[in-house]
């Protein structure tokens, strides 16, 4: 058995714009490129057609067994940042297909990991069993998966003793990420550690160094926002062209 951590960029996005392309390119041929609505149709098109290039590209690049394998790289580096002490407990939030609890657990044997999602249509091929079945493939033992929402997370004040996420709250629709990372933070014990990578360019997340600055009078210590385009995990262009420009993790302890 073999675990499968599913794509980022999910197979039936790219299949689907791929037919949509051909169907635009038939109607432009029907209508005939000398006619005005042909013209048209050609052109959304060849927009269309560049869209399916993109995607492609990127399903290539987040392939786990492609030659990129960015989301393993991915995985892989922010789960090194999870210190979690024995006996201790992490919570995961937006785990999708278990990939990066299942690595915290495996650098973490000594503690519990709770991975939680809401596993949306958006992403249909991710799923609860799905992860558990990663878990079991994987010879890890010390993971649990539930429902989740993590903009009203169902835990206690200081519930766990670490707190990771990879690149999910720029998917959640709000006008304040920065108060979702502190719903996130509102679980970690005093003393815990986080370690949250996403997208958190001004645009989607506001001034970070200034949130940073917040945590430190907060009490929060060893905070850092680390830029993850700087060649650590993708390079610039990468970051560019795969529009995760202003992805950084942010850490500290509590």
């Amino acid at each position: 058995m073999k675990a499968d951590y599913k794509n980022w960029v999910p197979k039936g996005m790219v299949l689907g714009t791929l037919a949509v392309t051909c169907v635009l390119l038939v109607i432009a041929m029907i209508l005939g490129i000398k006619s005005v609505l042909g013209i048209v149709f050609l052109v959304l098109m060849v927009l269309s057609a560049l869209g399916t290039l993109w995607m492609f590209l990127m399903y290539k690049a987040f392939s786990y067994n492609g030659t990129r394998q960015m989301s393993r790289h991915i995985i892989e580096g922010v789960s090194s940042y999870v210190k979690i002490p024995d006996g201790g407990k992490c919570l995961d939030v937006g785990c999708g297909s278990g990939a990066l609890s299942i690595a915290c657990a495996k650098k973490n044997p000594g503690a519990q990991i709770i991975g939680i999602d809401r596993w949306g249509k958006e992403y249909a091929s991710f799923s609860k069993n799905l992860c558990e079945s990663n878990s079991v493939a994987e010879g890890v033992n010390n993971t649990s998966f539930q429902q989740g929402d993590a903009c009203k997370l169902d835990f206690n004040d200081e519930s766990f003793d670490a707190v990771t996420s990879n690149y999910v709250y720029h998917n959640i629709p709000s006008k304040d990420r920065q108060a979702i990372l502190l719903e996130t933070l509102r679980t970690l014990k005093k003393g815990g550690t986080f370690a949250i990578h996403d997208i958190m360019s001004k645009s989607k997340y506001g001034d970070m160094e200034s949130f940073v600055e917040k945590l430190k009078t907060m009490g929060y210590e060893d905070v850092r926002l680390i830029d993850t385009t700087n060649g650590m995990f993708m390079n610039k262009w990468e970051s560019t062209w795969m529009g995760l420009t202003g992805s950084a993790i942010l850490m500290g302890r509590k």
